[in-house]
């Protein structure tokens, strides 16, 4: 599996070779340190470690400092299953990645705070008209005798915390690389705000 981490840039828009326009969000990416090999003799399962980012020698845990000992210390730590053999120090860069690969990209979406339900879940409120006064964006009934024993259920949509979630948007094309500047310009929006970390998978 081709994988990738990176930090979220602003959008643009570039013209394929047909002269059609395409939304585009520019990600800089890498390149990535290998920083442990599992095995599934010693860990029960196989992956490499990679870490992305950097940190200063005094923010850094000493358990982090003994696990990274000869290796730069890398901000992000994560995990994945190499196509290939990979040993520990070694280092990845975009160009894994060719233009037209279709790739999922996983990142933090943006948090919006504590929203009604008309914006959290897309209820359409109340009549704008005959008499209503101040209930428009208001939920309606939650429950009652007649319903579920007179409870309010499990899972009933109501206002909330809204955003700060994973979000995974799959079948994103990769449009160009830049290995000299470790950018990647993939198809569309991706989820986050610009400077979010992002995960990159092929």
């Amino acid at each position: 599996m081709k994988f990738m981490l990176g930090t979220k840039g602003r959008m643009t828009q570039i013209f394929d070779e047909s002269g059609v326009v395409k939304a585009a969000t520019i990600v800089v990416a890498g390149p990535l340190t290998v920083t442990q090999v599992k095995t599934k003799d010693k860990d029960g399962y196989a992956a490499a470690q990679v870490g992305f980012g950097s940190m200063k020698e005094k923010n850094v845990s000493q358990a982090k400092k003994g696990h990274l000992k000869d290796l730069a210390f890398s901000r992000h730590l994560r995990e994945f299953q190499p196509e290939g053999e990979v040993k520990r120090g070694d280092s990845i860069d975009v160009s894994i990645f060719a233009p037209g690969d279709t790739v999922a990209v996983s990142a933090i979406s943006k948090g919006k705070g504590f929203q009604g339900v008309v914006k959290r879940h897309g209820f359409s409120g109340g009549p704008r008209s005959h008499g209503q006064k101040n209930k428009e964006r208001a939920p309606g009934s939650i429950g009652g005798g007649g319903r579920a024993g007179g409870r309010v259920v499990k899972g009933m949509r109501m206002a909330g915390r809204m955003g700060g979630d994973r979000i995974t948007v799959k079948n994103l094309k990769v449009l160009q690389v830049d290995p000299a500047s470790h950018t990647l310009l993939i198809s569309g929006a991706i989820p986050g705000s610009p400077g979010t970390l992002v995960e990159i998978r092929g």
